[in-house]
């Protein structure tokens, strides 16, 4: 360790010496490498590169808007919609990506109701130089970013990989004072939905989301009391003629599951009403070890898609 510390000491690391993506990158690999060794628990915190710059693509953040995680772990799926608005409108400053100065930053907001996961969060920010909003606590039962009456913050656009199938009372949706659960309770065995809401009730009137789920969260209804009401606010979505489109990822993918997951798309403003896109998207990746790989083509290709549809 010595040593190692005595190599960088020859080098200038300062976020004005180094392209902040650079030290980002950086930090994203050993976080990578971290939840190779974490197994299952990792998905808590990491959720795959690609698929990070995927939902990016999808949402297409544009300056000054605002972009906001309610489970947002070590932060990725934020600094990705911040790289995606620097690669898009930066100029080249002596060797950095720079934002013009009439051009307004990402405004990025995001909780974290793990202690370390915050830390890490922080950190992510930090090195990416972006002055993010991070806040420590429990979103479903005490979101942190409410307005001066108590009610919910809206944001333009919302990015999330929420842990799939967790656990909550019924009694929290029901006894909601935020109002989030107002197309059905979900059951106690799984939050999917109950994240949804709670999303969709944080975008503003013409807001857009894309949040990854459990393949189950589309397809459960049919049988027990708890599936029919996941199969009913669904189809409340769907009525509302919210859902945009739905993307079938990879197997092994994720660092929690070798199970394929699902990318589903909401839009308050759809272009397209009465239509919902579906893609599958399974056999775009790598063979990896330990997990499968989407490369950067393939989420390119997955993005054009929607875009062109779009």
């Amino acid at each position: 360790l010595r040593e190692l510390v005595q190599v960088l000491n020859h080098h200038r690391l300062g976020l004005n010496h180094v392209e902040p993506d650079i030290l980002g990158r950086a930090y994203e690999y050993l976080l990578r490498k971290f939840a190779e060794g974490q197994g299952q628990s990792a998905g808590e915190f990491y959720t795959p590169r690609m698929v990070g710059m995927l939902m990016a693509l999808i949402l297409d953040p544009q300056p000054g808007m605002s972009c906001y995680d309610p489970t947002c772990g070590s932060s990725g799926l934020l600094i990705k919609c911040h790289l995606q608005v620097l690669d898009k409108f930066s100029q080249d400053v002596n060797g950095h990506k720079r934002l013009p100065s009439t051009t307004a930053p990402l405004k990025v907001y995001g909780q974290e109701i793990n202690p370390s996961k915050f830390a890490m969060a922080r950190m992510n920010a930090f090195i990416h130089d972006i002055e993010a909003e991070i806040a420590l606590g429990d979103t479903m039962r005490r979101p942190a970013f409410t307005d001066a009456a108590g009610s919910l913050r809206h944001f333009n656009l919302i990015t999330a990989n929420p842990m799939w199938n967790q656990n909550f009372p019924t009694t929290l949706y029901e006894n909601d004072p935020f109002e989030r659960f107002t197309r059905g309770t979900p059951p106690a065995s799984s939050a999917d939905w109950g994240w949804v809401q709670h999303m969709a009730a944080s975008l503003t009137p013409s807001g857009h989301l894309a949040v990854v789920l459990d393949t189950g969260a589309v397809s459960r209804g049919s049988g027990n009391q708890g599936s029919n009401r996941e199969r009913d606010i669904r189809k409340a979505f769907v009525e509302q003629d919210q859902v945009e489109a739905v993307i079938l990822l990879p197997e092994n993918l994720f660092y929690n599951t070798p199970a394929p997951g699902i990318i589903l798309v909401l839009n308050k403003a759809k272009r397209h009403a009465g239509e919902i896109l579906l893609v599958n998207a399974s056999k775009l990746f790598s063979k990896g070890r330990p997990k499968n790989e989407m490369s950067e083509a393939h989420a390119a290709q997955i993005a054009a898609l929607y875009a062109d549809w779009r």
